[in-house]
């Protein structure tokens, strides 16, 4: 599987602000520790079903930690399979961390940096549907893709049931069977219902993969091509009629980084700077209600709401499998494309910044011969390793464009030495949606203990936090004298795994 790489130039690195540093060997061991690929050989070839869930925090469930959110059915996937605890999205914005997910690559590799209609682009992506689909899977897509506002199939899938743009979360357009036409409903519902019609049509003649990306969490409203968002289309958070004021009484515990004015972000400059333009009478007047700050109590009981959808199409699905007899060989994994603010450090719809809340990833995986039941790897994960995972567990091969790592062996418990100790999260700005982070363009690396945010137009005000002592990213602990040489090393770390992200690294010659 060849990729289509974006176009990069040497003096793209400059970008970094600290030059090209050291560029080791990349972190693309991909293959399972033995014991693991034992395991794999003795199993059928597993049937897959893959669940992205739009905007979905790493804590907003019922077994994460959700204080009043009941979900039996993604809880019974945590207690039955693998539920990460440090799993991360390469970057936390809706169409690059899609194609991360797809691809196996970061977006300065893909080329899908930003939510602006990316149509053509996204129809020559190589994703891993496509080399499943060319290895004898038969392969649905059901959703939203939303890399462009164009519903229509893309290539890797045998069957296909898109949504527009954003979508609707009653009675939405969906193009199926050639053509885009209105169905009366609630989309998950919806997208639930064609996903068990694909998968009770299939026989015994070969294995399938079902990637179902909802609509939810996702507010209501209308994405331009151009990534901007048209403010009067917004009706906020649609959850299903049957769940609506489920939950009208319930207040979320909210974490302790949570604050009520810019006086208390004095350790976060570039953050003040953006919400202080924010508050700023051009952007309200354009933007209105929808800004939501601090996000009130009625938005995160209307998500909540929402995701009981979700988890009912979890358990419809996996209802099915049962009656088939097929879901212990079928891999389930349940993410999403990027986390959520509730407050914290005051912001709220700012999805795509890389504090902890906007970059943790939910991640779980279902697999009963692999996996053990209540597992909770501790390996650094990424997004990008879900596309390897899931060839390596398909037994399809996986080609070496593919940045990411297969979890194989954080699944089967044996995470070999070499494990990555950094990761690296990476965020294009670009002139809409949000206007007052044009110039938020970063990049950030994290290990077990610590986080560096460079921002790259403003180097500056980059920082840096001890996440041991200081797990809400409280304390910018970046101008220390006494951290200098933590400092130099992750700033070395950060352009080593930038270089390698663009696809610059040792690994391309």
């Amino acid at each position: 599987m060849k990729s289509v790489r974006p176009v990069r130039t040497l003096s793209a690195l400059f970008m970094l602000g600290f030059g090209l540093a050291c560029s080791a060997a990349p972190d693309d061991a991909r293959s399972p520790a033995p014991d693991a690929m034992a395991a794999l050989a003795q199993a059928p070839r597993p049937d897959v079903v893959v669940v992205v869930v739009d905007d979905l925090r790493w804590d907003e469930f019922g077994a994460a930690g959700h204080p009043y959110l009941e979900t039996p059915n993604i809880d019974r996937l945590a207690a039955e399979g693998a539920l990460f605890t440090n799993s991360f999205h390469a970057v936390p914005l809706c169409s690059p961390n899609r194609a991360s997910i797809l691809t196996g690559q970061y977006p300065s590799r893909h080329g899908v940096i930003d939510n602006v209609a990316r149509n053509l682009l996204s129809h020559t992506l190589e994703t891993f549907p496509r080399a499943m689909q060319a290895d004898d899977y038969t392969t649905a897509f059901l959703g939203k893709w939303h890399m462009g506002n164009d519903p229509t199939p893309r290539p890797g899938f045998d069957f296909w049931v898109g949504l527009p743009g954003q979508g609707r979360s009653t009675d939405p357009e969906l193009f199926e069977n050639g053509a885009l036409h209105v169905v009366k409903g609630y989309t998950t519902d919806l997208l639930t219902d064609r996903a068990l019609d694909f998968i009770s049509a299939r026989g015994t003649d070969g294995p399938f993969l079902v990637y179902l990306a909802h609509k939810a969490v996702h507010p209501d409203v209308k994405q331009r091509d151009d990534g901007s968002v048209d403010p009067s289309s917004s009706l906020g958070y649609v959850p299903a009629p049957r769940h609506r004021g489920r939950y009208e009484r319930e207040v979320f515990t909210r974490r302790a980084n949570v604050v009520s004015s810019l006086d208390e972000l004095d350790e976060m400059p570039a953050i003040r700077r953006a919400l202080a333009y924010r508050a700023s009478p051009d952007v309200t007047a354009q933007f209105g209600g929808i800004l939501d700050p601090g996000t009130s109590e009625e938005t995160i009981r209307r998500r909540a709401e929402m995701l009981l959808a979700v988890d009912e199409s979890l358990g419809r699905i996996m209802a099915a499998l049962e009656a088939r007899g097929t879901l212990d060989r079928t891999v389930i994994v349940l993410t999403s494309d990027n986390g959520f603010f509730f407050g914290e450090h005051g912001l709220s719809l700012e999805r795509r910044l890389p504090y902890e809340e906007s970059i943790r990833n939910p991640l779980l995986v279902r697999y009963p011969p692999l996996v053990a039941a209540g597992s909770r790897p501790e390996g650094l994960a990424l997004s990008v390793d879900i596309a390897p995972t899931i060839l390596e567990l398909a037994r399809v091969p996986v080609d070496d464009q593919i940045q990411g790592r297969s979890l194989v062996p954080l699944l089967a418990g044996d995470p070999p030495a070499d494990w990555r100790q950094s990761l690296l999260v990476e965020f294009y700005t670009y002139e809409n949606p949000m206007p007052w982070l044009l110039d938020m363009d970063y990049r950030a690396v994290r290990t077990d203990r610590w986080k560096l945010i460079h921002w790259t137009h403003h180097p500056d005000l980059d920082e840096l936090y001890d996440l041991t002592a200081d797990p809400y990213e409280m304390d910018n602990r970046f101008d220390e004298p006494g951290l200098a040489s933590v400092r130099d090393e992750l700033r070395a770390e950060l352009a080593r795994l930038s270089v390698e992200a663009m696809g610059l690294g040792a690994s391309d010659g």
